[in-house]
């Protein structure tokens, strides 16, 4: 028989108490965040559509909506020229929105409930960690001030950099350079890919210290806050040998920054040794530029396609071959917990130790020594495989109801991925689809910035744990 409950206190979780159990607060952080980034964009979509936004006619809520969508979920996409189109106000929403989208609209609010309070309650630190990635709920408070801190000195430092160098190069205003270069900075550092040039960067394309400063900006920011803030701790601690020091530091990186890190650094060089072997010679692309022109510029693409959405050398001239890898980059992404999309390369990393494992015989995945939860292996399967059905779903949507003369498989499938990965790379047809076209890439990047994980438990009512377990079976496979 169960004891009486005392007198003042409730069993927590039972309806009409007014405080949830445990489980059901856990599940709740993932609604706030979708709601939270709902309303960045109503917001932005609102204030876009204010006269005073545009330069010429008012943009129409498509557009807008577009844009705001875009810059919230720090993708890049434009269905109209953003130097032209918009004023410095309508520039100005734009990069606040950037700003937000890739800091995190929860974790921007917990961050401001951290100032004024000093400390954060339960139901704050599960909704940033919902939107940081972080592993407990101790982590969230250091990841989010290590966070801010990265952001700041990332962006105030690539602001003055980029705008030095329009000044001495370029001749440009200060007033403008400053405003250039810091616009610049945000954008990449988040990954936005949002240029105030009508051509974003292809000015730039033979120009180290514009392209250099941006693709490391797009790099760090894409490499996810845990990861940095882990990175800085492991350089702070004293060396004693040197390179057997680093070495040994790398060692006691945990299992998510080596995935991170290694597979980062083997996307960047594959991209870079294809882009360059490929479109060395096309007149359209890179063979006007001279060697270290074409290095630089292969290099720049290959960073870019990780999300950020910057282009320096024109993506629709480009081979289909060099779409086709820029299709699979842009859909892996960069790191968790940072400002880049995709599916994450620590996603795609295990999935490539899961087919290794397979290969092998192993009973078991395992990871620098370490056997991976078979949690984790079900959620990078289901992460995947989700990501792949949206982007085919919306693709045979838009091929089919667009007549084939009109745009081919490869350009619609590109502008698909682009939208889901929140990169922002166009082959230059965004702007010529009909408007509910565009809608359907508005709800790709909506759902691309989420992740399918977080809408799904967003949207689940509830978690429904079996106390039973059927008989085995076994199905063919291959």
């Amino acid at each position: 028989m169960r004891p009486p409950t005392p007198p003042g206190r409730r069993h927590p979780g039972r309806p009409g108490t007014g405080r949830p159990a445990a489980t059901s607060l856990r599940r709740r952080p993932a609604q706030v965040v979708a709601l939270g980034f709902l309303t960045a964009i109503g917001i932005g979509t609102a204030l876009l559509l204010l006269p005073v936004s545009a330069t010429g006619q008012r943009a129409s809520f498509v557009e807008a909506l577009f844009t705001a969508t875009s810059a919230t979920c720090v993708t890049g996409l434009t269905v109209v020229d953003t130097q032209t189109f918009w004023t410095p106000f309508g520039q100005t929403v734009i990069l606040v929105l950037i700003q937000i989208g890739g800091f995190g609209v929860m974790t921007v609010a917990s961050l401001l409930g951290l100032v004024l309070t000093r400390r954060l309650g339960l139901r704050s630190r599960l909704v940033a960690a919902e939107s940081t990635h972080s592993v407990g709920l101790g982590d969230v408070k250091r990841i989010m001030v290590g966070a801010l801190w990265i952001t700041l000195v990332a962006e105030v430092a690539l602001g003055l950099v980029v705008a030095a160098r329009l000044v001495v190069g370029y001749d440009e205003g200060v007033g403008h350079a400053l405003w250039s270069g810091f616009f610049h900075s945000v954008s990449s550092f988040n990954n936005a890919g949002f240029s105030i040039y009508s051509d974003n960067l292809v000015r730039f394309v033979a120009d180290p210290w514009v392209c250099l400063p941006l693709s490391a900006a797009v790099i760090v920011g894409g490499l996810g806050f845990p990861v940095l803030i882990e990175l800085w701790r492991h350089a702070r601690t004293p060396r004693v040998e040197g390179r057997r020091q680093a070495l040994f530091t790398m060692s006691r990186w945990s299992m998510h920054t080596r995935l991170t890190v290694g597979t980062t650094a083997i996307l960047l060089a594959v991209g870079t040794l294809f882009f360059l072997a490929v479109e060395w010679a096309n007149p359209r692309t890179m063979g006007p530029l001279d060697v270290p022109g074409k290095m630089l510029a292969s290099f720049t693409h290959s960073v870019m396609t990780r999300t950020a959405g910057f282009n320096a050398i024109d993506v629709s001239g480009m081979n289909h071959g060099s779409w086709f890898l820029t299709d699979v980059l842009m859909f892996i992404g960069g790191g968790s917990a940072g400002t880049a999309g995709g599916v994450k390369v620590g996603t795609f990393a295990l999935l490539a130790f899961i087919i290794w494992s397979e290969l092998r015989g192993d009973t078991e995945v395992t990871v620098f020594d370490r056997r991976v939860m078979p949690s984790t292996l079900r959620q990078a399967l289901v992460v995947a495989l989700s990501s792949v059905a949206l982007v085919i779903t919306a693709t045979l949507f838009i091929t089919v109801t667009v007549p084939p003369e009109r745009f081919a498989l490869d350009r619609v499938l590109f502008e698909v991925v682009s939208a889901f990965s929140t990169t922002g790379l166009s082959t230059g047809i965004t702007a010529d689809l009909d408007q509910w076209h565009q809608v359907v890439l508005v709800v790709l990047m909506f759902l691309g910035r989420l992740g399918p994980i977080t809408l799904g438990t967003g949207l689940a009512l509830r978690e429904r744990a079996k106390v039973y377990r059927y008989p085995e079976g076994s199905a063919l496979v291959g």
